[in-house]
């Protein structure tokens, strides 16, 4: 249901307070008015707090910079007399006795007559006395249908045409905008050389990466590692390479659903958060990074309404990746928190989201303690996948070590030993193994000369891997693994064993 045959439905139906969250407030406005004249032309009075009301010759001014007396507007007009009430910022005053009683007051008033209260607000904010008398509705950004008129009917007005190519990249670069930034950025391509051309899509991503980071909710993560950058994980590899056309039109005429996620669970530093980045750019998806502490704030329903929000940019932007890196810690114990079961709400609104959600979105989560999960999160729906990451093989090391060293020394890789390097240094990470060829190469850069491959010896002895400083953790993730609770990302992974001296 759209929010127009949604919102027609509930004025018809006689909802007396109706709440939008919202920035953007002009396009709402808007749509409000186009839904008013559908039901017999019902009149829109909109108040704002330094204005009062406006657009309506006997009410100007009534109720300037005083809330209760716009809400008294609506006692003043005959009880057969339609309308909508708009009021703009009101949630600034939803805490106030006087204006929340009279909003319970109005509600019960309302209920007979053809008027309603609709309050827009940029986030929401409710008083728990007024749960009950106001009905939330969701108001998404721009469609791709919406963006694409948007766009023509400029082109329009500058009598400028343009590719269908170009329109679809315009439109796919542009969602996730806000109307109005939409407006603002493409009114800057034109400004700066006239016309719109096919560059202008890097200035749209740009506006899109500032609107995602002033959320301070999610970052627009740039990926530009490759699936070839990841060391050994053969069975995750070949079946991300076997899901790579999954958002095309054909995968949707051939049956396909789109991909749900994946949860990477594993050892540290084995190439979870590398393969997310990988994923990205391999499917030429753009990759939003979630911070889940950033979800938690300390307004009573802040953090609900910032998962809410998290959950509408990240859709409005699909198809995408969202990458949630150590989710594992974000969520461990939640029972146990003493926050008055925020942690919980949050918990629950994001899972029946990934239960549930039919957008493009696909979820790459990361977790190193599977401990720390509650049970919920490994219950197949979640997931298209659960694989754990395992520490490389000898195999893999040699993968790994080449991988490294080719961007390195892609001149003379052929002078170091691989295969002894990856035999020398059992039990290491990826990240461990990245580390020993910069400490590598301090050493050699220290002696001005390029470092060999006993430099990396000699820096791989100097390093006490995670395996042995966190071996019974790490024996439980292997144990666990194999008892086939998970998929293995590394073909061999079941002959790999933790070497302890």
């Amino acid at each position: 249901m759209s929010f127009s045959q949604e919102l027609e439905l509930l004025l018809r139906a006689c909802y007396p307070i109706i709440y939008v969250p919202t920035t953007e407030e002009e396009r709402l406005e808007i749509a409000i008015a186009n839904c008013a004249q559908q039901l017999s032309n019902r009149t829109v009075y909109i108040w704002d707090f330094v204005d009062g009301y406006g657009d309506h010759p006997n009410y100007t001014g009534f109720g300037k910079r005083n809330p209760l007396q716009a809400l008294e507007l609506m006692e003043k007009l005959p009880e057969k007399v339609s309308g909508v009430f708009i009021l703009r910022d009101f949630q600034r005053f939803l805490e106030d006795i006087s204006i929340s009683r009279k909003l319970r007051n109005l509600d019960r008033r309302l209920k007979s007559q053809p008027k309603n209260i609709i309050i827009i607000s940029p986030q929401i904010n409710i008083p728990p006395e007024l749960t009950e008398v106001i009905t939330v509705v969701d108001f998404a950004l721009p469609t791709a249908s919406e963006i694409n008129q948007e766009i023509k009917r400029l082109l329009t007005t500058t009598r400028q045409s343009i590719s269908i190519e170009l329109l679809n990249d315009l439109v796919r670069s542009a969602q996730g905008l806000s109307l109005e930034r939409i407006r603002r950025v493409l009114s800057l391509c034109i400004a700066s050389h006239g016309m719109i051309e096919p560059e202008d899509v890097e200035l749209i991503l740009a506006e899109k990466r500032q609107s995602i980071r002033q959320t301070q909710i999610l970052d627009f993560y740039p990926a530009t590692e490759q699936i070839s950058d990841i060391g050994g994980l053969d069975n995750l590899k070949d079946w991300l390479l076997r899901r790579g056309g999954s958002f095309s039109e054909q995968a949707r005429d051939y049956g396909l659903p789109h991909p749900r996620g994946l949860l990477l669970v594993g050892i540290q530093g084995t190439g979870k958060s590398l393969t997310a980045k990988a994923i990205a750019h391999h499917w030429h998806l753009p990759l939003l990074r979630l911070d889940v502490g950033r979800l938690f704030a300390g307004l009573v329903g802040e953090s609900e309404s910032r998962t809410r929000q998290m959950i509408t940019l990240a859709e409005a932007l699909a198809p995408c990746i969202l990458w949630i890196d150590e989710i594992d810690k974000a969520f461990a114990g939640i029972d146990s928190k003493g926050d008055g079961g925020t942690t919980s709400r949050v918990f629950g609104t994001f899972i029946n989201w990934l239960t549930e959600k039919k957008s493009p979105v696909f979820v790459v989560a990361t977790a190193n303690n599977i401990k720390a999960l509650p049970p919920e999160m490994l219950r197949k729906g979640r997931f298209d996948e659960i694989f754990f990451v395992g520490l490389p093989s000898q195999k893999e090391r040699e993968a790994i070590f080449e991988v490294h060293l080719t961007r390195l020394r892609p001149h003379n890789i052929r002078q170091y030993d691989i295969k002894r390097l990856a035999y020398e240094t059992p039990d290491f990470s990826g990240a461990e193994i990245e580390q020993t060829l910069i400490e590598a190469m301090h050493l050699g850069f220290s002696q001005h000369r390029d470092f060999i491959t006993e430099d990396i010896l000699s820096a791989a002895s100097q390093i006490i891997p995670l395996a042995r400083t966190a071996q019974a953790e790490i024996q439980f993730l292997q144990d666990w693994a194999n008892s086939g609770k998970a998929r293995l990302a590394s073909r061999d992974a079941n002959s790999i064993q933790i070497n302890l001296p």
